[in-house]
């Protein structure tokens, strides 16, 4: 039941689009490529997104795409990683890159980060120097915390680790940096024989973990830490209180003891690589009678029928990749007049100065066509 060793093999990957989107042009995945000495790799300066495109009858279909796209600009707002594309711009990128992907299903995974200037190298941890670079790439992936997952549950723990405060990273950004954070709960918890780790927040409620938020099911009502237990806003988070709500459960989102979480009737993940994942012990402590509740059934069923498109969802949750018009690598967010004009003002101005925080880099065109 419990598996003794944390190298077990990642998550499946049976196939990666060759291409990625870079900086409003389509290259092919092996062009893809990060100078060693990038402000990101020292430094953690990255934001990123991870959405999934499920297969429908109506063929691909990228699951809350916006809602997705807008929290990638948000955690880039808070990190001052100022840029000139839109949600519209990134939205329509992906659905691209689905389109050349030839993929019915697939993780998609847009990145922004603070590369390297060659002409102008600044290796400080000063990040304005240093230009930024946008990537989205896709790849079809399976369960992530395992096949039978969804069905049967997990194992996890609660962390050693607590969940970052909220004024030292903000967890509100989806950031590269947060994810060490993740790492050492995760790793915890392989080495330790569990599936996942459940973090509590730095006054000691339960928090989520490493890259999922969690739900707690007492007495039929489903309850969620707040946003101030140091959770990542989860797009699949508001889709399950959503469904909730439309199912006629009730919600609350409350400072929840970890204690709260052993005497639980259900208990369930939510995230979009771990979708909709019972958890069966908490500790080697059996939740409910051990196996997948009867509330965390009906919220499953009802997540996977509007993810294949055999139910209405609560709002335009589905962007059907072939019903959309095609966009062409030069309309998916590369301007080529914006590019020459942010490229002239850059040398104007020498590294270090306010602007040379612009992200002119990430405004050129690919020399990897």
């Amino acid at each position: 039941m419990f598996s003794k060793s944390g190298q077990a093999k990642d998550v499946a990957t049976p196939r990666i689009c060759d291409v990625v989107w870079h900086d409003g042009e389509f290259i092919k995945w092996n062009d893809a490529r990060v100078h060693v000495m990038s402000h990101v790799l020292h430094y953690g300066s990255s934001v990123f997104e991870g959405i999934r495109c499920y297969a429908t009858k109506r063929g691909p279909a990228v699951f809350r795409l916006r809602e997705h796209m807008q929290r990638f600009l948000n955690s880039a707002k808070i990190y001052r990683m100022d840029h000139e594309w839109s949600v519209d711009d990134f939205c329509n990128a992906s659905v691209e890159l689905v389109r050349r992907s030839g993929l019915e299903q697939c993780y998609i995974r847009p990145i922004l980060f603070r590369s390297l200037d060659e002409e102008h190298p600044a290796f400080g941890v000063n990040p304005f120097p240093n230009p930024l670079t946008c990537y989205i790439g896709a790849w079809d992936w399976g369960k992530y915390l395992g096949d039978e997952a969804i069905e049967k549950g997990v194992d996890v723990c609660v962390s050693t680790w607590n969940r970052l405060t909220p004024n030292s990273l903000p967890a509100m950004a989806k950031s590269g940096a947060n994810y060490m954070n993740s790492q050492l709960i995760k790793m915890e918890a392989l080495l330790n024989g569990f599936a996942e780790g459940i973090a509590l927040d730095d006054r000691g409620y339960v928090s989520e973990g490493s890259g999922e938020n969690i739900f707690v099911v007492s007495n039929g009502i489903v309850n969620t830490p707040p946003l101030s237990s140091s959770v990542l806003p989860g797009i699949t988070r508001d889709s399950v209180i959503r469904i909730c709500q439309e199912l006629g459960i009730t919600t609350k989102e409350r400072a929840i003891q970890r204690a709260a979480l052993y005497i639980a009737d259900e208990l369930f993940f939510s995230g979009t690589a771990a979708e909709i994942t019972p958890i069966r012990s908490v500790d080697r402590i059996a939740i409910g009678s051990g196996e997948r509740g009867e509330i965390t059934a009906r919220i499953q069923k009802v997540f996977f029928e509007i993810t294949s498109g055999e139910r209405e969802p609560p709002g335009p949750w589905l962007t059907y990749v072939r019903e959309q018009q095609s966009k062409q690598p030069g309309s998916n967010g590369y301007n080529s007049q914006k590019a020459q004009e942010a490229t002239e003002e850059f040398a104007d101005h020498p590294a270090g100065s306010p602007k040379s925080a612009e992200p002119t880099a990430m405004l050129r065109a690919s020399s990897n066509k």
